[in-house]
């Protein structure tokens, strides 16, 4: 899909990021064989802590690239059975390995570490058997078993760099819809899986998936068959591939060839070349060959959405609602262009329909929640940003949840909202860090105002105030400190700069107080002890 709801706001992430599986890794620092390739490497991450990275980061990551598909669960527990039937004969069978696909029409597919893998509906309805299938998955299972995830995190620390810098947004770039929307793991999941893996790790999952899937029963000739429609499609630069699986996996002649040798030596002396499964494939994704259509008139209207063209995204809503009514995310861009709209109350039933049809997908709920803040039901929209934020944390949740808190006079619960919500680089994550500055400015003065002195040559003393906040503030005062040897105060006096200091700005001031020496100056401190957001 190539529309992204522009009005989305990213914001700081705080899962098991590299800064964080540093200070673990100092612990567990060693050497290991990779229980894949059999070569011994530099371990800073064990097991347990790839995991739990895995396990933090895949529910918000999923979210990201645009939640799970609910339309057919025989397929979502068919494509499950083929990856724990691959998983069963990986080198690291114990991994709690998951399967899950993704509702969206790029195709994709990712593996985060300690085995949790997606692939998009966009990608299955490409394949041809279940062979090609195996082939997709087994590829992630190597990345996932042979630690390729894990590894790029220990590059990172190595290298004292992140993967995602912690704390800092993300923007929504990538393949996903709702890629860096979220705190939590999905800034971090997000910028696993759209990393490009090295020439060597590809081959290396080919191969090793490869033999894999012959030893799980499947044909691995299909890996071959696999590279060459990928190849194909790159090479007609279909723009909805490159931005999807081509990103992070490119595909190449080197790759078919490689993948062609490494058949010819497993089916060497084989009893049998394996397993295809043309038909019971063909069978299983049925519904989605069914509705291709309805999907393809359902991006035509996120797109048109996303640029303004309300006709044509009306046009095309309908049309998927049409074809196949019980695909919530159809309701929901339905609802979406009824909000757009200024129809909030209209807006409501379709994301209604949409929540009853997926209850476990954050977007119904943010703007069901906008939809109802809209129409002043306050206690409906608090309790679906709060829903929205459970499953994926956003800076419009947060800040719109903040300034439901100031309105209701809980300035704490306020300021908790902005904060999360201020680490985004958006219009919502400046609003909210400027209306956290209003509320924490007069108990906390010196987090935002700053204040350095000198002496002159004639012993006078000089200060430098600098307002490090987005707004303007007033009524600065500066309390001058002196302190006897022992550190004890002796006596106080208190500044009041006049007028207003601009945002981001500074300014100096001569002060009519000067010293006999630089040890009068050293046992002298300068704090800033109040400030107040301008009136003007």
């Amino acid at each position: 899909m190539s529309g992204r709801p522009s009005h989305f706001a990213p914001i700081r992430g705080r899962a098991l990021v590299p800064s964080m599986v540093a200070v673990l890794a100092l612990q567990t620092f060693g050497c290991a064989t990779n229980p894949v390739t059999g070569r011994s490497e530099v371990r800073l991450i064990s097991e347990s802590q790839e995991i739990r990275m895995g396990a933090a980061n895949y529910a918000p990551t999923r979210q990201t690239q645009g939640g799970d598909f609910k339309l057919d669960p025989e397929l979502n527990a068919y494509v499950s059975k083929v990856g724990q039937r691959l998983a069963r004969e990986s080198a690291r069978p114990n991994l709690p390995y998951e399967f899950s696909i993704i509702n969206d029409s790029v195709p994709n597919a990712w593996a985060l570490p300690g085995g949790k893998i997606a692939l998009n509906r966009g990608l299955l309805s490409q394949l041809e058997s279940e062979a090609q299938l195996a082939a997709v998955l087994s590829h992630e299972i190597i990345h996932a078993a042979a630690r390729h995830g894990a590894k790029s995190v220990e590059r990172a620390i190595l290298l004292q760099t992140a993967v995602v810098a912690a704390g800092t947004a993300t923007t929504a770039t990538g393949h996903g819809l709702y890629t860096g929307l979220a705190t939590l793991g999905g800034q971090v999941g997000a910028s696993l899986i759209q990393q490009k893996y090295g020439r060597g790790a590809e081959l290396e999952s080919d191969r090793y998936g490869m033999r894999m899937m012959q030893r799980a029963g499947y044909d691995p000739r299909a890996a071959i068959e696999l590279q060459e429609i990928f190849l194909r499609l790159s090479k007609g630069r279909q723009s909805s591939w490159l931005e999807g699986l081509f990103a992070s996996h490119p595909p190449s002649q080197e790759r078919i060839d490689a993948n062609r040798a490494t058949a010819e030596e497993l089916l060497a002396g084989a009893a049998s070349p394996g397993e295809l499964h043309v038909e019971r494939y063909a069978k299983k994704t049925a519904l989605l060959r069914r509705t291709a259509d309805a999907y393809a008139s359902y991006d035509r209207g996120v797109k048109a959405l996303t640029t303004g063209d309300t006709a044509a995204a009306l046009v095309s809503a309908v049309e998927a609602l049409d074809a196949e009514p019980r695909e919530a995310r159809f309701h929901q861009l339905r609802g979406d262009l009824r909000l757009a709209q200024k129809r909030p109350r209209d807006a409501i039933v379709n994301y209604d329909r949409a929540i009853e049809l997926d209850t476990e997908f954050f977007h119904s709920y943010l703007q069901r929640g906008l939809a109802r803040g809209e129409i002043g039901d306050e206690p409906g929209a608090r309790a679906d940003l709060e829903r929205s934020i459970e499953l994926l944390p956003t800076a419009v949740a947060h800040a719109k949840l903040g300034e439901m808190a100031a309105k209701s006079g809980n300035t704490t619960l306020a300021m908790h909202h902005f904060r999360e919500a201020s680490g985004s680089p958006t219009p919502e994550g400046q609003s909210a860090l400027q209306q956290l500055t209003v509320l924490e400015l007069p108990s906390k003065p010196q987090a935002y105002v700053a204040v350095k002195a000198n002496v002159d040559s004639r012993g006078y003393i000089n200060l430098r105030i600098q307002n490090r906040s987005i707004i303007a503030v007033e009524q600065v005062s500066i309390a001058i400190i002196r302190l006897d040897p022992a550190g004890r105060v002796l006596k106080t006096q208190h500044v009041q700069l006049p007028g207003e200091l601009a945002p981001q700005s500074q300014t100096a001031r001569q002060l009519n107080i000067s010293v006999a020496s630089m040890d009068e100056f050293h046992s002298m401190r300068f704090q800033v002890v109040s400030a107040r957001p301008s009136q003007h």
